[in-house]
């Protein structure tokens, strides 16, 4: 599957442009590679490729979900525009059939919000609950969201006498047509606010902050999301909020690795324990446990602890604790040691093993049991 380009590369526009430039751009752009107009082999495909990038960045909430999260991010189905929807509206706007361009009236639902939480080894396995505070848009409490200043109202907008539309006549390679586009002045509501709200400058929201508590499913891992409905930030003209996605770090644990559900432990052991066997108190999630190390053990031996892992989400069950032993060279003998491996020498030589246990009695006394 090939690689989406950036919508704002496809319209040549910096990510800061305006409406009008991100328009004036789209325009310049859909003359250029209109199939009917230009005749190279992938004029189409880049007419379609405009099209849909003007489709995103010409509406305030779905340009706002891109800026946050891409084209695959929360509300960013942006994979194409279904149908003829997006050729008509390029023909409407800018070849004139005299088709019309919706306005968004009315209020609007809220942008979705992203926030990055980092948790703990555990809190991903066994979950939590997390505080949390968050900068947001709020409804403005002077004007309670209308942006006008209290006792005011709104009246028609001077300039499309409240229909929210304005007829153009524009030339194109097909003829003279009439172009009915949305009005600038008062974004297609038909209506201004003759005395703006001092307090929001006519907005109807201003920029706060709230505290939420995020409860951690037990199981989770990292890159996964937990979804709030409803705490994303509040919609323009009194809308509802979006939605806000907690995308989910876990920090590394100093002794612990993690495998889905499964959880790993590396246990280091001298010689003499290998060799002889032990009783070794070890730390799992839930607490310290003894484990039984056979004699003979090798380096990467996995003794494997059934239910002692992650318990998997959204359900009772849970994942192993695999124990890999590692079996530790030692690096400084004293003279004692030294001796005991020196006879210990002499007595394997030619041999896959020794029988003498009282010699490895010798050897698990000098290293202490």
């Amino acid at each position: 599957m090939a690689t989406k380009r950036d919508y704002y590369d496809v319209l040549g526009v910096p990510r800061t442009a305006t409406e009008t430039e991100i328009k004036r751009a789209f325009r310049n752009q859909a003359r250029r590679f209109h199939p009917d107009v230009n005749k190279a082999p992938d004029a189409e495909t880049r007419f379609k490729e405009i099209n849909e990038a003007y489709e995103v960045l010409s509406d305030g909430s779905k340009r706002a979900a891109y800026d946050r999260f891409g084209h695959a991010g929360p509300g960013g189905n942006f994979d194409g525009f279904g149908d003829l929807g997006g050729f008509a509206d390029i023909f409407d706007t800018f070849f004139g059939t005299g088709g019309r361009r919706t306005s968004q009236r009315g209020p609007q639902r809220g942008s979705d919000l992203r926030y990055d939480m980092t948790i703990t080894f555990l809190e991903a396995a066994f979950g939590g609950e997390k505080q949390i505070e968050l900068p947001v848009m709020e409804t403005c409490g002077t004007c309670e969201g209308t942006g006008a200043q209290p006792g005011s109202g709104s009246e028609n907008c001077p300039r499309c006498h409240g229909s929210g539309e304005l007829r153009r006549v524009q030339q194109s390679v097909f003829g003279q047509f009439v172009n009915v586009v949305m009005c600038e002045a008062c974004q297609g509501e038909g209506r201004v606010i003759a005395n703006p709200c001092r307090t929001c400058k006519g907005q109807g929201r201003l920029l706060g902050s709230k505290e939420l508590t995020v409860k951690i499913p037990p199981g989770v891992d990292r890159g996964q999301q937990i979804r709030l409905s409803g705490e994303g930030e509040i919609g323009p003209k009194g809308g509802p909020p979006g939605d806000l996605y907690i995308v989910l770090n876990v920090a590394e644990h100093a002794l612990f690795k993690r495998d889905g559900y499964d959880v790993y432990y590396e246990l280091p052991i001298n010689i003499a324990q290998a060799a002889l066997g032990s009783e070794i108190h070890i730390p799992t999630l839930d607490g310290e446990v003894e484990l039984t190390v056979p004699a003979g053990t090798q380096t990467g031996r996995d003794f494997r602890l059934r239910g002692k892992g992650v318990p998997h989400l959204r359900s009772s069950a849970r994942g192993d604790m695999h124990v890999i032993a590692k079996v530790v060279t030692p690096t400084r003998l004293n003279s004692r040691q030294r001796e005991l491996f020196e006879e210990l020498a002499n007595e394997l030589e030619g041999q896959a093993e020794s029988d003498d246990k009282g010699f490895f009695n010798r050897v698990k006394e000098a290293f202490g049991g």
